[in-house]
């Protein structure tokens, strides 16, 4: 099973964390072409959420063209232009990133705090890899 990691203290929808790791994982190779996803009731019972939840995942990741499911046979990784998927990726986080300059201002957050926050967190981020 492909590792999907749930937060619960993520203001992102369960479904929508799970459509972002798996198209992360398609990106990054680790999921390829015609590799079969685990079943909607699998990965509902590993992730311990809605079978509900899963289904619209699937049917979200269904509608972009990046897995496809064939009836008794399960859903599998379409073949798409990864340049497209990461391109789609990086403009979504472009638009997580100005909302947070949006409420920031809003909030009167200095912008050059916000720039020390982000800086914070990509280097702790690349302590954690570095001891992985």
């Amino acid at each position: 099973l492909m590792l999907i990691v749930i937060s619960y203290t993520n203001p992102e929808p369960i479904f929508r964390q799970i459509i972002d790791q798996i198209k992360t994982a398609i990106t990054t190779g680790e999921l390829e072409v015609g590799e079969k996803l685990p079943s909607i009731r699998e990965m509902a019972s590993e992730l311990k959420v809605s079978v509900i939840t899963v289904k619209r995942a699937y049917s979200e990741l269904e509608s972009e063209g990046l897995i496809m499911t064939r009836a008794g046979l399960g859903s599998f990784v379409a073949e798409v232009d990864q340049e497209q998927v990461k391109m789609d990726l990086f403009a979504g986080y472009r638009l997580e990133l100005e909302n947070i300059i949006a409420s920031a201002k809003v909030h009167d957050i200095p912008l050059t705090e916000l720039k020390q926050l982000f800086n914070q967190l990509l280097k702790e981020d690349g302590k954690k890899k570095g001891r992985n």
